[in-house]
């Protein structure tokens, strides 16, 4: 499968070496394509390379949206046409203009994810990992215990992709929780706040939700 990969920071990486290590063509998508960290990975990647955001998500079946909260409008907007694309939003609202602990810049009423549908009604957009450290995202075994992974999204179809893609990574079939529409992203994006202050409790980023229901 052809998959871009927007962002060449951790979480982006991360995610484009999985996705190598499976198979895939992938390209990462950057601002310039002379960005040092996207060119380090790409010298290392079988077959990954290096692309402007737009060369990146040219002719992909998939896209993977890996940046910062603040930047991903712009980003998907740089990226050329998306009509019918699938896309991965994995991004999170955090906004750091007060120092630490970030505050949301979209709560409540409404979804970074709704926000980037609404902006871009014509691509699929699929809200998953984005609640949870990005080594665990595509190994999740590393933990002893099943957890959960969850979606958000309008597309049945597109979720249907993602899902297979999350299941390639080690995820099993009942660990991934379709929440509904693409406004249940309202629920995992506000989780972020808690996510930080047990990471700050814990000493650690692996750990993740494990739901447990009465039978």
């Amino acid at each position: 499968m052809k998959i871009a990969v927007l962002g060449t920071g951790d979480v982006g990486r991360q995610i484009a070496t999985r996705l190598v290590g499976l198979g895939h063509e992938v390209r990462l998508g950057s601002r310039t394509r002379d960005n040092p960290a996207g060119l380090a990975w790409a010298a290392e990647a079988e077959t990954g390379s290096l692309e402007t955001f737009e060369g990146a998500c040219r002719e992909s079946e998939v896209v993977f949206l890996c940046v910062r909260g603040e930047h991903a409008r712009a980003v998907l907007g740089a990226a050329g046409n998306l009509d019918g694309t699938v896309v991965v939003d994995v991004t999170n609202p955090l906004d750091f203009s007060s120092g630490f602990p970030p505050t949301l810049s979209v709560a409540n009423t409404e979804s970074l994810a709704e926000q980037l549908q609404e902006a871009f009604p014509a691509a699929r957009i699929v809200k998953t990992l984005n609640t949870l450290s990005n080594p665990l995202m595509v190994d999740p075994r590393q933990l002893p215990d099943e957890h959960h992974i969850f979606l958000s999204g309008n597309d049945a179809d597109a979720k249907a992709v993602v899902r297979r893609l999350l299941e390639s990574f080690g995820w099993r079939p009942h660990e991934v929780l379709d929440l509904g529409d693409i406004s249940t992203a309202r629920g995992t994006e506000m989780w972020l706040p808690l996510w930080l202050r047990l990471y700050g409790v814990l000493g650690t980023p692996l750990f993740n939700i494990k739901l447990v229901r009465a039978t």
